[in-house]
């Protein structure tokens, strides 16, 4: 007890004179009656308001107050000492700018205080809360060179709405307020806040806008109050149409004609005004279900405006079909810049002409890419891509991209039978902005359905051991409800694996292995994925979160027409190939949590299973899980974790091949927080694993089973982000820290830790290099 008593007084005394020293550092610098402005601190003084309330004024009062005293640090002021203590630069560069202007912060000085302005601000932000009494007065506390504000607020009573009028007359414009008014903000019984106010404003406006008054404007609108009509400390609201609004804001208008100009040239914009012609009449266009469209090259087929835009002759106008146009011009792919501008045509019957100018993007681009890339089962790689995007191909917005690729990966150490890999393929891919189906499909999206074909090869070859060829193909939709909810369905995706080659070698290995067989046997998989994605993490909100579901049906019709849902002794074959038949689902959940602006906490949570029958006792290779790796169980070389507690250190020959599995489990946890511009850090722990469905001889400890807690795989580390915005750089050191394939009761690792040990380091300390983050 006594040597940690003098260990603690120790502590308090260093912190102490840390800070003392540190204090006063920063106040000797500052001249003959200067005084650094600590902060400012608002006192209510008010016995009529609960406790809640008044802490809820007095900060928002206190963060109105300017300016704001220099940042502290534990008490302790870091940054004005760097500033202190630096020279002055010569120039606006160097390790002396840096430190004093970057690093550094300039004293905030009490005479920087115009007390009278923040005492001002505190009353009209009480009396804009309802408190029309209110007063207020300051004084200032100094010692040491140091100051302080105590601002005093005598907020008197809260007014409370006695009675919401909207005022009525005989106008069409008066008529829609009324209309709205059920739904109105303003509540007899609540406090006077002009805050509150104003958003009904800007309610009135946004019912308005949806009812053709286009021209109208939040401050058209007053809210009278009256606190004479009522005592108590009550207020009546008057709420009515400005006298001096402009009777064009009080027009409802409608759509007279829609004319594109799909070819608008960006230069033609002068002094930030687009140049639109006054006479469409005069020009040379082509009409399509009543839409003007100014083509002369003839470009684009007009059928792609009147399923992008909402708007159609006679229409009156509303902000909804306004917004979602624009939005399915620019979610096409094809116009850099879309532009939508009203010009009244007939202000005698209140229409004017919608234009919509639009310029494009290049029509065509071809892009070459060369990528490096190492990962944490020992390979280092490069691959170049050649792609090519045509963004019109039939003239109707449909997007087509081919590109063609080469990749080889090289073995760098690690298990010495791991080989090298090549891979070269192409693949094409065909966008179409709209759903192509013998049914009908309507969508109210801001987002424009898309109907996508793909098809795809890849040759793989695994020096010594094997090659394949790879087909896949895929026909599908793709379409948002809104900005938040995605769902894609392929109604066929079809992937066939053919083995070319089979070395004499690998057959040797193989032999006693049938999960090593599987990887080169033909496979074909073929029947409907559908995947569903929900995300607000564009939002700007403190908790944000992500969730991805996906549903993989293979080989159900053809299971069904062939009758190999019905167990035999044969496998049924399509095109003399066995197919697949296994229903898989992958659940992808993922929380994000803002701290501050710069440290968060990221975590997710994937669950999946994968479940053959009928005419397939396992899953295919392909459609299997993983884990371990750069964006998975850190502290785990690619693909070499589980399945269950399988050891794979009794491989044959030290033979590395990759671990799969038909169901999958993993959490991961990551603190992220910025140091430095586009330098930030973070502390992770992974924890996961995969296993089998059915039990497997040649792999014991694979198959799941209520002892699946015990064979989870624990890891943790540290990373280091380099954000260039256009490119984010992830370096990731693991260790594990639980081990599954150990022994069951001695599966955690932390008696083994030996940082000193260059033979732990390497088989424990995994480097992963990647670009992005994990999750």
């Amino acid at each position: 007890m006594k040597s940690n008593f003098h260990t603690y007084f120790k502590y308090l005394f260093a912190s102490g004179l840390a800070s003392a020293t540190l204090s006063c550092s920063n106040t000797k610098y500052l001249k003959q009656g200067q005084m650094l402005y600590t902060g400012a601190e608002v006192k209510i003084e008010n016995d009529t308001i609960s406790k809640k309330e008044k802490k809820e004024l007095q900060a928002a009062l206190e963060s109105k107050l300017t300016p704001k005293p220099n940042s502290t640090v534990l008490g302790l002021r870091p940054k004005l000492y760097f500033y202190n203590i630096a020279k002055e630069p010569k120039k606006d560069k160097g390790f002396n700018y840096w430190l004093k202007y970057k690093m550094g912060e300039k004293p905030v000085l009490l005479g920087d205080v115009d007390r009278e302005f923040n005492k001002d601000i505190i009353v009209n932000y009480s009396e804009n809360k309802g408190y029309f009494n209110a007063k207020a007065t300051y004084d200032t506390v100094s010692k040491n060179k140091k100051a302080q504000v105590i601002y005093t607020l005598r907020p008197g009573a809260q007014y409370l709405i006695s009675n919401v009028k909207f005022q009525k007359d005989s106008t069409l414009i008066n008529k829609e307020i009324q209309s709205l008014s059920d739904k109105t903000f303003l509540k007899t019984g609540n406090p006077f806040d002009l805050d509150v106010i104003k958003a009904e404003r800007e309610r009135i406006d946004n019912g308005l806008k949806e009812r053709g008054f286009y021209y109208f404007h939040p401050d058209n609108i007053i809210a009278q109050a009256d606190s004479t009509v009522s005592k108590n400390h009550k207020v009546e609201l008057n709420v009515k149409l400005k006298d001096d609004t402009p009777d064009l804001a009080t027009q409802q208008f409608s759509i007279n004609k829609v004319i594109v100009f799909p070819n608008y040239n960006i230069q033609d914009v002068k002094d930030g005004k687009y140049s639109v012609p006054m006479n469409p009449d005069s020009l040379s266009k082509y009409t399509y279900d009543h839409i003007h469209v100014v083509d002369p090259q003839h470009k684009f087929k007009p059928r792609i405006f009147d399923r992008a835009l909402y708007f159609k002759e006679g229409d009156v106008y509303n902000r909804t079909n306004h917004n979602l146009s624009l939005n399915r011009l620019i979610s096409l792919g094809v116009f850099k810049f879309v532009k939508n501008e009203f010009v009244v045509s007939d202000s005698l019957n209140h229409k004017f002409d919608a234009y919509y100018l639009l310029t494009p993007r290049e029509i065509q681009s071809l892009r070459l890419e060369a990528l490096g890339r190492t990962n944490s089962a020992n390979y280092a790689g490069s691959e170049l891509n050649l792609n090519w995007t045509h963004r019109n191909f039939f003239r109707g917005a449909e997007q087509f991209k081919a590109s063609v690729y080469g990749a080889f990966d090289v073995q760098m150490g690690g298990p010495e039978n791991a080989q090298n890999i090549f891979r070269a393929g192409t693949n094409v891919q065909l966008s179409i902005p709209r759903i192509v189906a013998p049914f009908r499909f309507n969508s109210s999206s801001a987002f424009v359905p898309r109907t996508n074909i793909t098809l795809g090869y890849e040759f793989q070859n695994r020096t010594q051991y094997y090659t394949l060829n790879t087909f896949s193909g895929s026909f599908g939709y793709l379409w948002k409800e809104n900005v938040r909810k995605e769902h894609e369905l392929k109604v066929l995706d079809v992937t066939l694996v053919s083995p070319a080659k089979v070395t004499h070698l690998y057959d040797s290995l193989a032999a006693n292995s049938d999960a090593m067989r599987r990887v080169v046997q033909k496979q074909l998989i073929f029947g409907p994925t559908y995947s569903y994605t929900y995300t607000n993490t564009m939002v700007n909100k403190p908790t944000t979160f992500y969730y991805k579901g996906t549903l993989d049906l293979a080989g159900t019709l053809a299971g069904l027409v062939s009758g190999a849902d019905v167990k035999k002794d044969k496998e049924k074959k399509l095109f003399g190939i066995p197919f697949s038949q296994y229903a898989k689902i992958e659940n992808d959940f993922r929380l994000y949590h803002k701290f501050t602006e710069k440290t968060s906490l990221a975590t997710r949570f994937i669950a999946g299973i994968a479940y053959p029958y009928g005419n397939s006792d396992h899953i295919p290779f392909s459609k299997q899980f993983f884990s371990g790796g750069s964006n998975s169980i850190r502290a785990f070389r690619a693909r070499t974790l589980g399945p269950g507690s399988f050891d794979p250190r009794t491989i044959q020959s030290g033979y590395y091949f990759d671990q799969s599995g038909d169901v999958k489990l993993e959490l991961n946890a990551e603190y992220r927080a910025n140091i430095y511009k586009f330098l930030n850090v973070a502390v992770f722990a992974d924890a996961g694993n995969i296993w089998l469905i059915n039990e497997d001889e040649q792999r014991p400890g694979a198959k799941f089973s209520k002892e699946f807690l015990s064979e989870v795989a624990v890891g943790a580390g540290v990373g280091l982000r380099l954000d260039f915005s256009i490119l984010i750089l992830r370096l990731d050191l693991a260790m594990p820290l639980r081990v599954p394939y150990y022994e069951k009761n001695d599966r955690w690792t932390f008696d083994r830790i030996n940082f000193g040990d260059p033979n732990w380091r390497k088989d424990n300390l995994i480097l992963n290099i990647a670009i992005g983050y994990p999750f």
